[in-house]
């Protein structure tokens, strides 16, 4: 049987998993009465939620006698890791380009890292069906940003097919009436542009994990493309570890793909994918091999984390009373099982301290962490995140990113403050009748806390995409810190209606009547730059004086409801976001409200001394 092995690659939202849906039913992997639900290998549940995919998945369909390896892969740059790795897995790419947003921030990253890998493109023009398609222009910017990576004369002749994934067409014309029903046109190019995979049976074998599952039955599992040769269950291997050194294992089970299912198999040849268990410390990029026929493949690139904070052991007053799993050494066990298939987390512990460094490839990687440890029972706090730098030539540098925002007109110019105060540099900046795209460089460190105020300024419309560029020399200035100061309790107890109603004046409530408040909890965000210390549990003094208006009701402002992202967004330097399975409070670092004044005292004095 043939093999074709291809990556499903494009900016988020663009419709891969869609695509990747149709693509399963129309080479029949599916029973006739078999109930599948949309986008069904985001089978995460906050995938689900969001609609994003978080994690590289991969899957193989059966069509016209060929096997087609499929893998689907994040859009998010946060995710960048996992497209980058499997790129070594696959010898052609399906660049899936939206119809209308045209190519975006992680379109150009991508296809950049197809273009490194010497992977043959098809082109999906999707969602052909939208009454604001533009399809010809599309394969135009699409064509200018192959011409841009600097691709060769041959690759510009790439294939085109223009599809509706939500609607299972697709044809090879951009004319919307001539799309039909079912996917065959791109499958039939798929086997007949992308090139075989080496069927090398015969020579020693060569295995190189590109992406990590892991179980607690067997562990870690690898999973990647056999380069030559065979391998068998049971057979005894070579790991080349990273570290130069080599080490014999038994491959306890060897599982291939087919639709949904990951399927125990007894042998697999070169060019297939598949996923071996059988050692425990597997790595992403070392090679398995026969044994004593050691060739160690070249070491796959991980890209390093650009962000990092600090995970902790809840400290607050309320610690236990939401979460099982509460100690120090549950939360590392969680934190380092995570490292297990995760090769972009680094986690490491602070000595002396129940607190753990944890570093990622952006606020949403490890938003995502924190939500699914969230699930899992767990309670624990967090920092902001803070961009981690770098010394480059003896020079102290930080990363910046490439940033596409596209705005309605009349949010242009707010926007383009908000980005000068942050210290973005504007590279391009193009209009059309109702909306601006604006192209930034801007140092990651602006980008923390920025989501909730763009969206607010840009009354939801705003879309903001950005991807890593590079690292450059650090500016010594404040990016990105809350100007704003906070309404801190000063007392332990359950929130009142008279209290909160007569504190609305000094700024926005993020709590409603009737909750638990503990000293050096954050209730609210203040007017002013200074931090006010509030009593929120004080309730009305009973008299027996009459009052004229005894029996008025108070009627509170709506509290301002903050997601763990947003929360993530506001917080400074000097306080925490507390993780419980029910609840996600904010507080101060110092929860003591004349320890925390001492503290902020001596802080500030040292500064005006410096």
């Amino acid at each position: 049987m043939e093999i074709r092995n291809i990556a499903i690659i494009a900016h988020v939202d663009h419709g891969k998993t869609t695509l990747v849906d149709k693509l399963l039913k129309s080479s029949h992997t599916f029973r006739e009465n078999q109930v599948v639900e949309d986008r069904v290998l985001d089978s995460n549940a906050i995938e689900r939620e969001r609609g994003i995919t978080i994690l590289a998945k991969n899957t193989a369909i059966i069509y016209k006698d060929t096997k087609i390896n499929i893998l689907d892969t994040p859009g998010h740059a946060d995710f960048s890791g996992e497209v980058e790795r499997i790129m070594k897995m696959v010898d052609g790419v399906v660049l899936v380009v939206d119809a209308y947003e045209g190519t975006m921030p992680q379109t150009r990253f991508v296809l950049k890292k197809a273009f490194e890998a010497h992977l043959k493109p098809i082109v999906v023009i999707n969602k052909v069906d939208k009454p604001s398609a533009r399809p010809l222009e599309v394969v135009d910017e699409v064509l200018e940003l192959f011409i841009d990576l600097g691709c060769d004369e041959s690759e510009l002749d790439f294939p085109i097919c223009y599809a509706s994934a939500i609607q299972n067409t697709c044809s090879l014309d951009s004319d919307i009436s001539t799309q039909k029903e079912g996917m065959e046109p791109l499958l039939d190019m798929i086997i007949k542009y992308i090139p075989a995979p080496s069927m090398d049976k015969d020579s020693p074998l060569q295995l190189q994990p590109a992406l990590l599952d892991y179980t607690d039955f067997v562990g870690r599992i690898g999973i990647g493309r056999i380069t030559r040769g065979t391998i068998h269950a049971n057979e005894v291997v070579s790991c080349c570890r990273l570290d130069g050194s080599i080490k014999s294992f038994r491959v306890q089970k060897l599982f291939g793909f087919l639709g949904l299912d990951r399927i125990e198999i007894k042998e697999a040849y070169a060019g297939d994918i598949v996923a071996v268990s059988g050692l425990g410390d597997i790595s992403v990029g070392e090679t398995i091999c026969t044994v004593g026929m050691e060739e160690p493949l070249e070491k796959i690139h991980i890209s390093e984390p650009t962000v990092q904070m600090t995970f902790g052991t809840n400290t607050s007053p309320f610690c236990g009373k939401d979460g099982k799993m509460v100690t120090a050494s549950k939360i590392e066990d969680r934190l380092f099982k995570e490292v297990q298939k995760d090769v972009s987390l680094r986690v490491s512990r602070i000595p002396t301290t129940e607190e753990w460094i944890v570093s990622g490839r952006g606020e949403l990687h490890l938003g995502i962490l924190i939500e699914t440890m969230r699930r899992e029972g767990y309670e624990f706090q967090v920092s902001r995140p803070r961009v981690i730098m770098k010394t480059i030539d003896g020079v102290l540098c930080e990363p910046y990113e490439y940033c596409v925002i596209d705005v309605p007109n009349e949010s242009a110019g707010n926007v383009i403050e908000m980005m000068g105060n942050r210290h973005g540099i504007m590279e391009t900046m193009t209009n059309t009748e109702t909306q601006t795209r604006l192209i930034y460089y801007i140092p990651s460190r602006g980008l923390i806390g920025f989501n909730t105020a763009f969206m607010t300024l840009t009354k939801g419309y705003g879309i903001l995409n950005h991807s890593f560029s590079d690292y450059r020399p650090m500016e010594s200035v404040m990016v990105g810190e809350r100007t704003t100061g906070v309404l801190v309790s000063m007392a332990d107890g359950q929130s009142t209606a008279y209290s909160i109603g007569a504190l609305e004046d000094r700024g926005t409530m993020f709590i409603a009547p009737g909750e638990e408040i503990y000293e050096g909890m954050i209730v609210g965000e203040a007017n002013k730059d200074l931090d006010l210390a509030v009593n929120v549990v004080k309730a009305k003094q009973q008299t027996n004086t009459r009052s004229s208006n005894k029996d008025m009701t108070v009627v509170l402002k709506k509290p301002r409801v903050l997601t763990l992202e947003n929360c993530l967004e506001f917080i400074n330097d000097d306080e925490l976001v507390e993780i419980t399975p029910k609840h996600i409070r904010l507080r101060k670092r110092i929860l003591d409200t004349v320890e925390r004044k001492k503290y902020d005292a001596r802080i500030k004095a040292e500064k005006e001394n410096q």
